[in-house]
């Protein structure tokens, strides 16, 4: 239980039906007592809560206003949404977030009857709401339906999709905008840049405080001036702020309000919850709210690693430099040698390492927003005029840009360089975040070159390689810390399709790709304690596979083994598989990889531990296999 005294409002809360008997008073307490929560809990564990510390009070008048779980919430994405975990019947389980077996960092379904809709990815909110207002309308039900999404979802053209469907349909629906001018880094949203400064604009504001001062003075005429005064400024409004484009969307706009003060909030949500139609709400927020450390590195501190609960600095691990930071680093070196070279990023600096360009760079780097179907065929346009793109988005988040590769990249044969920050399990972050499927939605595309490096040296040539090919080529490299290896001056050229040797043996063939290969290299070492000697392949290349290493290692060794950090279906193993029918080998294949399900959240370690794709998992595998105890081509993981 957590401590009466610490927490003495929370404390008394299990869910949100505890909420609406509080007053006002005792609910500016419990967004007190959530608030210190949140750092107290995360600040030891580590997770999101930069947007969750700015939308307690949201989240608290939510609740307050309307009956949930039987009215619906739909939150975005997630990052903002532990408040509201905190508040449906997971506060004790906080400290497992993010953990094997604990809550899931997102919202998630089968967790909580209060989590309406599942979300990782951004800009899903308003479609998602909108669908359930409908089926609501179509079963003659008494239910209200709320989306939340953020002002970084808002760049993501998905979001202004549902928004057009939403006012053709007219459906009653309630969207909430919290407006706090950042996703992960600083928006890149014209319209909140348009709003801000417009609203601030001294000229508007003096002449609300005029006319104020003026109709103040006139007792029940002056009354009667206040209201047309209203009326014109909402006039006003609905002309220099974002009001304008959304009631032209088919909303009705309010807003904006002080998202921090919590009689304005509840207000507001009393007044437009039984309005008919489409109903915006714009909230401004700020990211970080009421814990100094994360109002002043709102970026930074997003989410952290366990931190420092006085200064809310991170405790320093020790170790190689991650993937991120040496991919960063080698695309500022050939900017340099090749300015024509520019780096492309969806609200992602920070997570694909490219704020290293922006640093350096600035006019070679774009951020097109959460936008990656936009930052694709940008960087198609690009490539047409001779420009080279390096479009670095996470493996789960260039999902969403699949058509714009076939269509705008591949079909025309254009030079675009896709670089997969966080290819195969990333841990924590689960399901919605896992890079898992990029070579099997990769490898059916013609024209498409897909490289996995070994190691840190490998990923710099093999970025400089992609840079100097012709064609649409992706480079893929897992989430977390480099293997150490040490890093050469300059670049060299790798001839695509073409693997290396990296040990002899006579009884298996270990095909390794990616990640798979160092831990192919220590599940060898293990083998050869138990008297069998792998001969282990860096085959680099999911497509096009080594065709001459493949003929070789298929007339030598009767069994072989294809090793990938990617689910099995359509994946490297399936590549090879599908060669040796092609050619009509006999050999034996036993495919390694990621299971044909959703593999849930837990340190990177303790995934691949649990599915056996660790040195100890593969060595057992093959240990097996060798012994004629796996049947042929059995996909094991």
């Amino acid at each position: 239980m957590i401590d009466n005294e610490k927490y003495p409002v929370l404390s008394k809360v299990d869910v949100p039906a505890d909420i609406r008997k509080l007053n006002l008073a005792e609910l500016k307490t419990l967004c007190d007592d959530v608030r210190r929560f949140l750092v107290d809990t995360i600040s030891e564990i580590g997770g999101h809560f930069g947007g969750g510390l700015g939308t307690v009070e949201l989240t608290v008048g939510m609740h307050k206003v309307f009956n949930t779980p039987h009215d619906l919430i739909v939150w975005d994405t997630g990052h903002q949404a532990y408040p509201h975990k905190i508040l449906t019947g997971r506060k004790e389980k906080l400290k497992t977030i993010r953990q094997l077996n604990g809550l899931s960092g997102f919202l998630k379904r089968s967790e909580s009857e209060y989590d309406s809709f599942g979300a990782g990815h951004a800009s899903t909110s308003i479609s998602a709401a909108l669908g359930m207002a409908v089926a609501r309308d179509l079963k003659k039900e008494n239910r209200k339906v709320i989306a939340v999404i953020g002002d970084g979802a808002m760049t993501g053209g998905m979001a202004y999709e549902a928004m057009n469907n939403s006012g053709i349909l007219k459906s009653d629906l309630i969207v909430l905008l919290n407006d706090n001018n950042m996703s992960i880094a600083p928006n890149v949203w014209q319209i909140s840049n348009y709003f801000t400064e417009m609203i601030s604009h001294p000229d508007y504001n003096r002449f609300k405080g005029q006319v104020w001062d003026l109709t103040g003075k006139l007792d029940q005429f002056g009354d009667r001036l206040r209201k047309i005064a209203a009326r014109l400024e909402h006039g006003i409004k609905a002309v220099i702020t974002p009001g304008m484009l959304f009631e032209a969307l088919g909303f009705r706009y309010f807003g904006p309000i002080n998202g921090h003060n919590l009689h304005q909030v509840i207000k507001i949500f009393d007044q437009v919850k039984d309005l008919k139609g489409p109903i915006l709400v714009h909230a401004i927020t700020q990211k970080g709210k009421g814990y100094a450390p994360a109002e002043e590195h709102v970026q930074r501190l997003h989410a952290s690693t366990p931190f420092d609960k006085l200064t809310g600095k991170a405790y320093k691990k020790e170790g190689p430099p991650a993937y991120t930071t040496i991919f960063g680093n080698a695309l500022v070196e050939i900017i340099r040698e090749n300015p024509n070279v520019v780096g492309i990023t969806g609200a992602m600096p920070d997570g694909t390492g490219l704020d290293i360009v922006q640093k350096n760079f600035p006019e070679n780097y774009f951020d097109v927003g959460i936008a990656e179907e936009h930052a694709v065929t940008f960087a198609a346009g690009l490539a047409t005029q001779g420009i080279i793109p390096v479009v670095a988005i996470y493996s789960t988040f260039l999902q969403r840009a699949f058509d714009q590769i076939i269509h705008d990249v591949a079909l025309q044969k254009l030079h675009v360089v896709f670089v997969l920050d966080r290819a195969g399990l990333v841990g924590a972050d689960g399901p919605t975040h896992h890079g898992t499927f990029d070579i099997s939605y990769l490898r059916m595309i013609p024209g498409m070159v897909i490289m996995a490096p070994k190691d840190e040296a490998e990923l710099r040539d093999m970025l400089f390689t992609a840079v100097n090919y012709q064609g649409p080529i992706a480079l893929r490299y897992p989430r977390g810390s480099a293997l150490g290896v040490k890093l050469e001056p300059g670049f060299r050229l790798i001839e695509i399709g073409k693997s290396e040797k990296l040990s002899d043996g006579q009884d298996v063939a270990l095909l390794a790709l990616g990640s798979m290969v160092d831990y192919s290299l220590k599940a060898s070492e293990l083998l050869k304690n138990e008297g069998i000697e792998c001969e282990v392949i860096n085959m680099r290349f999911a497509k096009p596979l080594d065709t001459n290493c493949l003929d070789y290692i298929l007339n030598k060794h009767k069994k072989i083994v294809t090793l990938e950090e990617n689910v099995l279906p359509g994946g490297f193993g399936s590549a090879v598989s599908e060669y040796l029918v092609d050619k009509n080998y006999k050999n034996r294949i036993l495919r390694i990889g990621l299971p044909d399900y959703f593999v849930d959240h837990g340190t990177q370690p303790q995934l691949h531990q649990l599915l056996g794709i660790d040195p100890a998992g593969i060595a057992a595998k093959v240990k097996l296999f060798c012994a004629d105890k796996v049947h042929n081509s059995e996909v094991i993981a």
